[in-house]
């Protein structure tokens, strides 16, 4: 008899996040759920793992556990310990409460989990939600079960995940994309506290992105869900090949001395 095929499941908005319980109830019957999660929110930590102190995880339930750490810790506490040594087929991570696209996925602790799952070997998935007025799971579930029934069916290339976002409204389909761009206006806002000292606030003005068709952020603006092949090398390979064409000077094949 074939054994079921293991999903750890976790996100960066914590356990009792509303957007990780309606993932696992979509995930449901696709095989062995494991819930491993943050037990606050974890939002933009992108990549970290805790190295300066211990982690203590708490049972809550059947193959449910709750980590004071980062998303990135939990999937390797997951896959490296809690899984009793039998990795998972995939992971998957979200439904993450508001959008991660373009160079936000560099500072999502939802990617940054999926991410985490393709390094220690297993393929990802990341899914995230617009937010607003009238929101609802209803379609990050869908296709968050869609999607993971197809990897555990046909796999992903090596290193690399889906990441897929999904419009406010009801979405008009599902478009294939490439990651956005965007600024934002304000990157650091200046005050003082209440005792006149300096503060400051990170990311403070609203984002402005470019509309470029094809990318993310403008099919999910346009009411589609996107759906973006991320990889883990992020060499620029054409760069690369234009280095070793022109063998610049400080390029050396011999003693450095």
């Amino acid at each position: 008899m074939l054994s079921r095929p293991r999903i750890l499941v976790t996100n960066d908005d914590g356990f009792s996040a509303e957007g990780i319980q309606v993932l696992a109830g979509a995930l449901e019957g696709l095989g062995e759920l494991w819930v491993i999660a943050p037990d606050s929110e974890q939002s933009a930590v992108s990549h970290a793992l805790t190295l300066e102190r211990p982690l203590r995880v708490r049972s809550v339930g059947e193959r449910r556990y709750v980590v004071n750490g980062t998303p990135t810790d939990c999937v390797t506490l997951g896959i490296s310990s809690l899984m009793n040594g039998s990795p998972p087929d995939i992971v998957v991570s979200g439904i993450n409460r508001g959008a991660n696209m373009g160079v936000d996925v560099h500072y999502s602790g939802t990617v940054s989990a999926a991410f985490e799952g393709v390094i220690l070997g297993a393929p990802a998935i990341a899914v995230s939600q617009n937010v607003g007025k009238g929101m609802s799971w209803d379609s990050a579930a869908v296709v968050a079960r869609e999607l993971t029934a197809w990897v555990l069916a046909h796999g992903l290339p090596k290193e690399t995940l889906l990441n897929v976002n999904v419009p406010l409204t009801k979405p008009r389909g599902l478009k294939l994309t490439r990651l956005g761009v965007r600024r934002y206006t304000e990157g650091v806002v200046k005050q003082k506290d209440p005792r006149g000292r300096t503060i400051y606030w990170i990311g403070g003005g609203e984002p402005v992105w470019e509309r470029i068709p094809g990318t993310d952020f403008n099919e999910v603006g346009e009411g589609w869900i996107s759906v973006t092949p991320l990889h883990l090398d992020m060499t620029d390979t054409v760069f690369l090949e234009e280095l070793q064409g022109a063998k610049p000077s400080w390029v050396r094949e011999n003693d450095c001395e």
